[in-house]
């Protein structure tokens, strides 16, 4: 009997296909692993990761800590232009909250919050990564470490750019949180991010997006400082420790917290003031600016109260720094 000559198609490759083999290609539904490592390294999506991951990051961590965050911002307008005014304390400010039997409340402005963070903390840590990257290769290629100025230069740059684009959506955060304190009649009463950034324009102008522009800026280069140059210095410190990659990373973050909240609490307590006022009867605002907030604060509340609720902000920064870190640093190594 003649050889049969019909053709396993169970072993024969087209020619395209053997072609698309050597040239390295991936078929998608063959290789989805492949074809999702091959997404991620493409140039576009590795200069778009550390944005990414960065926003990801801080969205989770507002998510937990919002109701914090609304205690903090009620207790710095607290007392406001009076030295002997009232003391709250972050249990009190909470039982007022939860008067009205409304749990809620205390994740009021939870839209602007998010926003914020898509805005600001996607941009802040994702042109550090990418400032970092920068100082790395000049590192490397002049066979020397990196030094901590040069961390602590990224951090600030990386925070005043973010801070700026992020301006908008943190004063509709601090108007959304200190309505409430506002006679009934007088309350704005905002339904979401969106429509406070729309009233706020069209009442206001846009310009009024910008208000207390220069200490979120300050606050903001601050708290990267505190926050990303530290944290950087740490897990560098800790690499050759006997703490597990884990460990080092979360040990890093709260030091990284501290510091941040240090360094940056007193540009925070002026930037909530500045966001929050608006314009009196007679058409004037309470402050000029941030030097004279400042002035006004120190001469009439007393230098200490730039500190008042360090525990409370120290509470809301470090958490928040610290699953805003894990999860862009986890991110980070799962999207190698």
């Amino acid at each position: 009997m003649p050889p049969s000559t019909h053709l396993d198609v169970s072993k024969a490759q087209p020619t395209s296909a053997i072609s698309a083999t050597k040239a390295g290609l991936v078929d998608v539904a063959d290789n989805p692993q492949d074809a999702t490592k091959s997404f991620l390294r493409s140039p576009f999506m590795k200069a778009a990761l550390p944005f990414i991951n960065g926003g990801l990051g801080g969205m989770s961590a507002t998510a937990v800590i919002q109701p914090v965050d609304m205690v903090k911002v009620r207790l710095q307008l607290a007392g406001e232009g009076a030295r002997g005014g009232p003391k709250p304390t972050p249990i009190t400010v909470t039982r007022e909250l939860l008067a009205s039997g409304k749990a809620l409340d205390l994740y009021t402005g939870l839209s602007a919050g998010l926003l914020r963070q898509a805005v600001y903390t996607t941009a802040r840590l994702g042109f550090f990564d990418t400032f970092m990257n920068g100082v790395n290769a000049r590192a490397a290629k002049a066979d020397r470490q990196v030094a901590f100025k040069e961390r602590a230069a990224a951090g600030l740059a990386a925070g005043g750019i973010a801070a700026f684009i992020g301006n908008p959506a943190d004063l509709s955060l601090i108007r959304m949180q200190s309505d409430g304190l506002k006679p009934a009649a007088e309350r704005a009463n905002y339904k979401s991010v969106l429509d406070a950034l729309a009233r706020i324009s069209r009442n206001e102008g846009i310009g009024a997006l910008w208000a207390g522009c220069n200490p979120t800026v300050v606050r903001a280069m601050a708290l990267n400082f505190g926050q990303l140059a530290f944290f950087s210095e740490a897990k560098s410190q800790l690499k050759d420790t006997s703490l597990s990659p884990r460990n080092q990373t979360l040990a890093a973050s709260a030091i990284a917290g501290f510091f941040a909240s240090y360094f940056s609490l007193p540009f925070d307590f002026v930037k909530t003031r500045l966001q929050k006022q608006t314009k009196g009867p007679d058409g004037t605002l309470p402050y000029k600016g941030m030097l004279d907030c400042f002035t006004k604060v120190t001469r009439e509340e007393g230098i200490l109260r730039f500190y008042r609720g360090f525990a409370t902000y120290y509470v809301r920064i470090a958490p928040h720094a610290m699953v805003t870190l894990i999860v862009a640093d986890y991110l980070n190594f799962l999207t190698k």
